[in-house]
């Protein structure tokens, strides 16, 4: 992912409102992102818990989506797999986030949800920059560049149905 701007950020939401796109808190790190290692820029809304944000490239323009999660803690016991990149968590390190649909659909309060690593820190999983509790990740055959790739095309999924 190319770096991005404020500006850009801001500019790219499609299923709130401009005004509630201006008041997003914005990650405070911005400059030291590791731009080269991301699919997707993340990150949780510290003021707001249960609400997180998603910055990613497609089709040569930005595209920003707002979601939700519920902010209930499961069990350390319990495990999930995160849909983008195949991470499994305990606990409550993946959530089912949804996502407002753009357009009439989204202001009648439809919406889409996928289970997502909680952090969001999804390409840094996949590319081994971040590590995960100890059998989070499962050996695979694909290449690296592979399950990149098949990160990228889940999440591309996703922003299909927003926009349906």
């Amino acid at each position: 992912m190319k770096a991005v701007t404020e500006q850009d950020i801001r500019a790219s939401f499609v299923n709130c409102s401009k005004g509630e796109a201006k008041r997003l808190p914005l990650p405070r790190d911005l400059e030291e992102q590791p731009w080269d290692d991301l699919d997707f820029l993340g990150w949780r809304d510290l003021s707001a818990p249960g609400r997180s944000y998603i910055v990613t490239e497609r089709e040569g323009e930005l595209i920003g989506v707002t979601l939700r999660f519920p902010s209930q803690q499961r069990g350390f016991l319990h495990r999930s797999m995160c849909s983008l990149c195949l991470t499994t968590h305990p606990g409550s390190g993946v959530s089912l986030m949804t996502a407002r649909k753009t357009g009439a659909a989204g202001r009648e309060g439809n919406s889409v949800g996928l289970y997502i690593c909680t952090d969001l820190a999804c390409s840094l999983y996949v590319r081994g920059r971040k590590t995960a509790a100890p059998g989070s990740r499962f050996k695979e055959s694909l290449t690296m560049a592979e399950q990149v790739e098949r990160t990228r095309s889940n999440l591309d999924a996703f922003l299909d149905k927003l926009f349906d």
